[in-house]
């Protein structure tokens, strides 16, 4: 059993989206899997209640606590009686995304190439991070970063070479050269059958019509975190 947790003080990261893709991943691996929503917005809690509805399985079970003593009490009770926890929390320091991290296996913080993203992350996150490991102590949360949302390659007009464009590199660039988390060298491109197909309450590869490159990316970062 693991407790993995996909969060960022920063919203608009993409981090329900990716929480729902490795619950209903791992759940397809055969995988009895708690999906926790610490976040007062309710987008995995209408993915849930979709995939429901539309009589989808494997079944995902899922809670929402959005309260950090809430989340963390119950998350301690229950998580033993499943293989895989995953919790979606952040877009703000708020308490549940404290709780999540005092009690988590693994962090996972997706991150967009965003021309500000590092301001974010500089004033808000890595503060944060500074004060979890502190508590943790002897017991530090291993923290990971990856590239989402990231810009397609591009084809040179001449040359027709690939060209990875600047805020992919720069975001990049700036994640690898902090010590407070391990930089993953994986990405999983702005892609609608990721974002519509998590919102509809299905996997990558539920969805339809299938994107093969956005399952095969999605998949290359689940054999690493996973």
């Amino acid at each position: 059993m693991s407790t993995t947790l996909i969060g960022n003080t920063k919203g608009g990261e993409g981090k329900t989206t990716t929480a729902l893709q490795f619950a209903f991943s791992l759940a397809e691996r055969g995988k009895d899997v708690l999906l926790i929503n610490g976040d007062r917005q309710r987008s995995a809690n209408r993915a849930i209640e979709r995939r429901v509805d539309a009589g989808l399985q494997p079944a995902v079970t899922f809670a929402h606590y959005p309260e950090g003593k809430d989340l963390s009490s119950q998350v301690l009770q229950l998580r033993d009686k499943f293989d895989e926890v995953v919790i979606d929390a952040g877009g703000r320091d708020s308490s549940a995304l404290r709780a999540a991290m005092l009690i988590a296996d693994v962090m996972i913080i997706p991150v967009s190439p965003t021309t500000f993203g590092s301001d974010a992350i500089e004033d808000e996150l890595l503060p944060l991070i500074g004060d979890i490991q502190a508590v943790r102590g002897d017991n530090p949360l291993p923290i990971y970063s990856f590239l989402n949302k990231a810009e397609p390659l591009r084809k040179h007009p001449v040359t027709k070479e690939a060209i990875d464009p600047a805020d992919n590199v720069v975001t990049d660039e700036y994640l690898r050269s902090l010590d407070e988390l391990q930089h993953l060298d994986l990405r999983l491109v702005e892609r609608n059958a990721i974002g519509d197909a998590a919102a509809l309450g299905m996997s990558a590869r539920e969805y339809r019509p299938r994107d093969v490159q956005a399952v095969a990316e999605l998949e290359a970062l689940m054999a690493v975190v996973f």
